[in-house]
C-alpha cells in the first residue's frame, strides 16, 4: 500500500508546516508544496504563480499530463465547478480512469499569488483531503507573501543605496573622479558601502569611502546619516583626522547607529599631496603611470561610532600621472583568505598604460572580478587633472 493510499485523511498540519516554507525564496516554497502533496495525496501537482497579470508554472510533481498548462493572463489552469472544490470528473482518454482534481487559489488576506492544481485518477478527494490541500495552499501563500515583501524591501534598499552612491558629490574641477558600486547579488540584502567627494577651498577635494556594518534597509539608512553628517563636518575645512574625530563623537551619541569604517583622503592638486586618515578601513592604493600598484601606509584608528577617537593623518605625495584608489573590503576580501594576500592581489593588478580614470576604475573592478564578490563593492578612483603648458 502506497503512502498516499495509507493516509486517505490527508497529512497532519504539523507535517505541512515543517515541509513547506523552509527558505525565503517563493519558487522554492512552490516546489516544496508540489513535492509534499505529491508525496502524500496526489498523482500530479502543479503550482502557477502570477505576477503582473502573467501566470507561470513554477513547480510540477508527478504525472504532469493530468494537468493542463497555465492559462494566459493568470486565470485558473483548469475549470473548477466552484473555486477550491473538486473538479468535474473527466476521462483523459477513452478506456482510462476518470481524473479528479482541485484548483485552489494561493491567496492571503485578499491578495492572490497564483493557483495550486492537484489531480489523481480513481477515487475523488474527500472533504478531509480537500481541507488538507487548502491548508497546504494557505501555508504556501503566507511564505510567498513573505518572500515578496522581503524582495520588495531589498529592492527599496538597493534603489536607495544606488541613488546615494550614483553621484560622487562635486569634486574640484582640477580632480578627475570615477566611482563604481557593485551589490553582492540580486537576492542578497544591500549593505552600507558608500563613497563621497567634498569640494573644499584652495582647489582641494576630500575623498571619502565608507562601509556601515550589516546589511538591509537599516544599514542603507545609517549610511545616509554618516554621509550627510560627514558633509557638514567636512565643510568646516578640518584636517581628515579631525573630521573623523568629530564624526565619531557625533555618531557615538546615538546608540542605535551602527558602527562604520571610513577612509578620508584630502587631495591637494596644487601641492601634489594626499593627506589620509582611516577609521578601521583598508588602506588606499596608488597606481603609477605604467600601471604598477602599491598601498599607502595609513595609521588605522577604531571604526566610527565607538566614541574612542584616536585618529591620525599622514601625507603622501601624489603625482598627476598617478591614480589614487579608495575601496571597500568587498573588492579584495575572500572568506578564509588572509587580508595580506587579498591586498596583494590588488597591488598585483596592472592597469592599462594611458588608461583614463574611468577605464582605471573599470579595470580594477573587472580585474578583481567584483561581480563575484562576497560582499558589496564600492570603488572611488581619482587623478589630478593634468594641466598642459599654455600655447
Amino acid at each position: 500500500m502506497s503512502d498516499r493510499e495509507g493516509r486517505a485523511c490527508g497529512p497532519a498540519p504539523d507535517e505541512v508546516l515543517e515541509a513547506i516554507g523552509t527558505t525565503d525564496d517563493e519558487r522554492t516554497t512552490c516546489r516544496e508544496l508540489a513535492a509534499f502533496l505529491f508525496r502524500t495525496l496526489c498523482e500530479a501537482v502543479a503550482v502557477d504563480l502570477t505576477d503582473g497579470g502573467r501566470a507561470e508554472r513554477v513547480a510540477v510533481a508527478g504525472a504532469a499530463s493530468l494537468l493542463r498548462p497555465p492559462a494566459p493572463g493568470g486565470g485558473p489552469a483548469v475549470r473548477a465547478v466552484d473555486e477550491g472544490h473538486p473538479l468535474r470528473s473527466w476521462t483523459l482518454r477513452p478506456g482510462r480512469a476518470p481524473v479528479h482534481g482541485l484548483s485552489v487559489p494561493l491567496s492571503r488576506q485578499g491578495a492572490s499569488y497564483g493557483t495550486l492544481l492537484v489531480a489523481r485518477t480513481g477515487r475523488a478527494f474527500d472533504d478531509r483531503e480537500a481541507a488538507a490541500v487548502h491548508f497546504a495552499a494557505r501555508v504556501a501563500a503566507v511564505h510567498v507573501r513573505h518572500a515578496r515583501r522581503l524582495a520588495a524591501g531589498e529592492e527599496l534598499a538597493l534603489k536607495l543605496q544606488r541613488a546615494l552612491v550614483a553621484d560622487p558629490g562635486r569634486p574640484h574641477p582640477n580632480l578627475l573622479i570615477a566611482g563604481r558600486y557593485r551589490p553582492v547579488g540580486p537576492s542578497t540584502l544591500v549593505g552600507g558601502d558608500w563613497f563621497e567627494t567634498v569640494r573644499l577651498h584652495f582647489g582641494r577635494t576630500l575623498l571619502v569611502v565608507g562601509d556601515v556594518m550589516g546589511h538591509g534597509l537599516d544599514a542603507a539608512v545609517d549610511m545616509n546619516v554618516y554621509r550627510s553628517t560627514l558633509r557638514e563636518v567636512a565643510s568646516t575645512e578640518l584636517a581628515p583626522h579631525r573630521v573623523l574625530r568629530r564624526l565619531d563623537a557625533l555618531v557615538a551619541e546615538d546608540e542605535a547607529r551602527r558602527p562604520a569604517t571610513c577612509l578620508l583622503v584630502r587631495v591637494d592638486p596644487a601641492r601634489g599631496v594626499a593627506l589620509c586618515a582611516s577609521a578601521g578601513h583598508l588602506p588606499p592604493a596608488v597606481f603609477a603611470a605604467d600601471g604598477a600598484g602599491r598601498l599607502l601606509d595609513v595609521p588605522v584608528g577604531p571604526p566610527l561610532g565607538t566614541g574612542l577617537g584616536g585618529y591620525e593623518a599622514v601625507a603622501h605625495p601624489l603625482a598627476a600621472e598617478e591614480t589614487l584608489l579608495l575601496y571597500t573590503d568587498g573588492l579584495v576580501e575572500h572568506r578564509g583568505e588572509d587580508i595580506d594576500a587579498s591586498l596583494a592581489r590588488l597591488t598585483a593588478l596592472r592597469l592599462p598604460r594611458g588608461a583614463s580614470v574611468d577605464e582605471a576604475a573599470d579595470a580594477v573592478v573587472e580585474g578583481l572580478d567584483a561581480r563575484r564578490a562576497e560582499d558589496d563593492v564600492a570603488v572611488l578612483a581619482a587623478r589630478i587633472r593634468s594641466r598642459g603648458p599654455r600655447p
